[in-house]
């Protein structure tokens, strides 16, 4: 049985992100082989096979192998979607969830943290469904880019999002349907939370040394994207 740790961590005044990490080593049954195929025809595959190449890219683009312009500006977008979408690694963590624990700022009640993971699975249920249609329709489309010679990029794009918003959908729906929650408050993320409209160079070897008492190598990153001080 999987268990996943969940984290609300704050993001503004009453606003909160899902968060989750996986343990070193950890890989959940996903139902796909070794070679991250998953069972169930050759569309799947050929969907997962669009994945590896766009990580592949993504790759690429961080290590800023190419020159020119155009290139910095694509391997830019391809960086900032890569963070956009690993914001979504917690839904896709959902999807084999039997149980979870969710670890909430010690300032917030059990209901009120209740409340708002289930209002962003709601959410997150609906908003994919809906995106997820957008992409497949786009991705059926990019087909008439297949005769133009090289990679038909605009299909592993669209491929890779479809799969995205897929996974996310399957991930919402297992957390409001399957998935047994336990609640427990957390002083840590409470300190986290008083840090929201503190300048990031000012807070920031603060949010590290709490990073580091919850054990989450990349919340820090994660909270510098999402925090947005009030207005």
């Amino acid at each position: 049985m999987f268990s996943l740790t969940v984290y609300l961590v704050p993001a503004a005044r009453g606003r909160f992100e899902l968060y989750s990490e996986s343990p070193e080593g950890e890989r959940p049954d996903n139902g796909t082989d070794d070679r991250g195929v998953e069972s169930g025809g050759r569309l799947r595959g050929w969907v997962f096979a669009a994945s590896r190449h766009w990580r592949e890219w993504v790759e690429r683009a961080r290590q800023e192998r190419d020159q020119g312009l155009l290139a910095r500006l694509r391997d830019r977008c391809v960086r900032a979607l890569a963070e956009s979408i690993a914001e979504q690694r917690t839904l896709w963590a959902l999807r084999n969830a039997q149980t979870a624990s969710v670890r909430f700022p010690a300032t917030l009640g059990t209901p009120q943290a209740e409340a708002v993971v289930r209002g962003a699975l709601i959410y997150a249920r609906r908003h994919h469904l809906r995106w997820g249609l957008v992409h497949l329709l786009l991705f059926v489309c990019s087909g008439v880019l297949m005769p133009i010679p090289g990679p038909n990029i605009a299909a592993f794009y669209f491929a890779f999002r479809l799969v995205g918003h897929w996974q996310s959908w399957r991930g919402a729906r297992q957390g409001l349907e399957v998935t047994s929650w336990r609640y427990d408050a957390d002083q840590c993320l409470a300190e986290l939370a008083g840090l929201v409209d503190v300048p990031r160079e000012v807070r920031a070897a603060r949010v590290e040394a709490i990073a580091e008492r919850l054990h989450l190598e990349k919340l820090s990153a994660f909270f510098d994207r999402v925090a947005v001080p009030s207005a």
